[in-house]
C-alpha cells in the first residue's frame, strides 16, 4: 500500500481526495494523510517515515510548497513530490522542478490525470528502491563500503540503506577446506592461490544455485548466508552439493593434497549490519550473533567431509534429509553441551 501525504490549505481538498480515490483506499492501494501547510507536512513526515509520495500546493501559510520542496530535498531525496497548484505559469514550474519536484499538476485538478501521475511517480519510487536493494546486496559493496563507493552511487538514501541494521531469520554455513594450511606451507604462492580460488569457485557456484550469499572468504573457509523461504533447506542442499563436488575433484598427488571439506550449519535469528571501522573505511556487511558463533563451532567440530547441525535444526529438517546423531559436544560460552547431528543425504 502506498502512503501519500497531501499538503494544501484548502480543507475541502481532503474531502475531495477521499471521494475521488475511495475505491483505491478501500482496496488498500492508497493511504492518504493530510497537512494544511509545509510546516505541518514536515511534522507529518517525522511521524510517518514510510511516506512514498507528497502532493503539495504552492501558496500556503506558514510555509509554502516551494520551501517545503527544498526541505524535502535536503532530508530525503528519494521521497518524490508532485506540485498541485493553480499557479501553472512557466516560472513556477521551472522553480518547482529546480527544487526537486517530480511533476506538476494544475488546478482545477483533473483527477484521472492525477491518478496517472501518482501511479507513474510511485512506480519510479519502486524502481529506485529496487535498485538500492540490489546495490545493498552487491558483493563489491559488501566488501568495500567506503566514501568513494558511496559518492559514486550518488544519493544519501543509498548510504542510509547500506547502513541499515536489522534482525533477520536466516541460515549460516561455514565451509572449510580441510588440510589446506599444510599445502600452503609447502607449495609456491601462485600454486596455493590458484588452487584455493579453483576450490572456492566450485563452492560458490553451489551456494549461488541455492540463492545463498557469500558473506566472506576467511582464509580457506567460506561463510555463506541463506535468507528467505526454506533458507535452512537451501543451505543444507548447497552444502551437500559442495560435499559431492569436492569429493569428485581429482586428488593432487604431486602436491600431496586430497580435497576435503568440513561444514557447520546453523539457523535462527541473527543481526545483519555493517561491522568494521569507519576510521579505516573498512566495513563488512555481515551477520553476527550466537547463531553465527555456533555455526562456526560446529564447523570446527566437524570431521572430514562432515556436515554438522544442532538438534534444534535437525528437528526442522528431519523429514527432508537423512541425518545421524553424532553426540553432544561442549562449546565455548555454552553452559550445557549441544546435541549434534550429521547430515548424510
Amino acid at each position: 500500500m502506498a502512503k501519500i501525504l497531501v499538503v494544501d490549505d484548502e480543507a475541502d481538498l481532503e474531502i475531495l481526495i477521499k471521494q475521488k480515490f475511495r475505491q483505491k483506499i478501500r482496496q488498500l492501494e492508497y493511504e492518504f494523510i493530510f497537512a494544511l501547510n509545509g510546516r505541518q507536512a514536515l511534522d507529518q513526515l517525522e511521524k510517518h517515515k514510510d511516506v512514498d509520495l507528497v502532493l503539495s500546493d504552492i501558496n500556503m501559510p506558514e510555509m509554502d510548497g516551494l520551501t517545503l520542496l527544498t526541505k524535502i530535498s535536503e532530508k530525503n531525496t528519494l521521497l518524490k513530490c508532485v506540485i498541485i497548484s493553480a499557479y501553472g505559469d512557466m516560472e513556477n514550474i521551472r522553480i518547482a522542478m529546480n527544487r526537486g519536484a517530480f511533476d506538476f499538476v494544475t488546478k482545477p485538478v483533473n483527477f484521472k490525470d492525477l491518478e496517472i501521475t501518482i501511479d507513474r511517480t510511485l512506480q519510479h519510487v519502486k524502481q529506485i528502491r529496487s535498485t538500492l536493494q540490489a546495490l545493498k546486496e552487491n558483493n563489491i559493496l559488501r566488501m568495500y563500503v567506503d566514501e568513494t563507493v558511496l559518492n559514486f552511487m550518488g544519493t544519501k538514501e543509498v548510504e542510509t540503506s547500506i547502513f541499515e541494521n536489522e534482525t533477520v531469520e536466516a541460515s549460516v554455513a561455514f565451509i572449510d577446506i580441510v588440510g589446506f594450511t599444510k599445502i600452503s606451507e609447502t607449495q609456491p604462492p601462485d600454486v596455493v592461490v590458484n588452487l584455493l580460488n579453483a576450490y572456492f569457485d566450485v563452492m560458490v557456484k553451489e551456494i549461488i544455485d541455492q540463492k545463498g550469499i557469500v558473506d566472506k572468504f576467511m582464509g580457506d573457509c567460506i561463510m555463506a548466508v541463506f535468507k528467505g523461504p526454506y533458507h535452512l533447506d537451501r543451505a543444507i542442499d548447497a552444502c551437500l552439493s559442495i560435499k559431492e563436488r569436492i569429493q569428485d575433484l581429482p586428488e593432487l598427488r604431486e602436491e600431496g593434497f586430497e580435497p576435503k571439506i568440513s561444514i557447520g550449519v546453523n539457523s535462527g535469528e541473527m543481526i545483519s549490519g555493517n561491522i568494521g571501522s569507519c576510521t579505516l573505511r573498512r566495513l563488512d556487511y555481515t551477520v553476527i550473533g550466537d547463531i553465527v558463533n555456533v555455526a562456526a563451532r560446529l564447523q570446527a567440530a566437524a570431521g572430514v567431509n562432515q556436515i554438522l547441525i544442532s538438534k534444534r535444526n535437525y528437528d526442522l529438517i528431519k523429514e527432508s534429509f537423512c541425518c545421524e546423531e553424532v553426540g553432544s559436544i561442549s562449546m565455548k560460552n555454552k553452559k550445557d553441551p549441544i546435541l549434534v547431528y550429521e547430515v548424510l543425504s
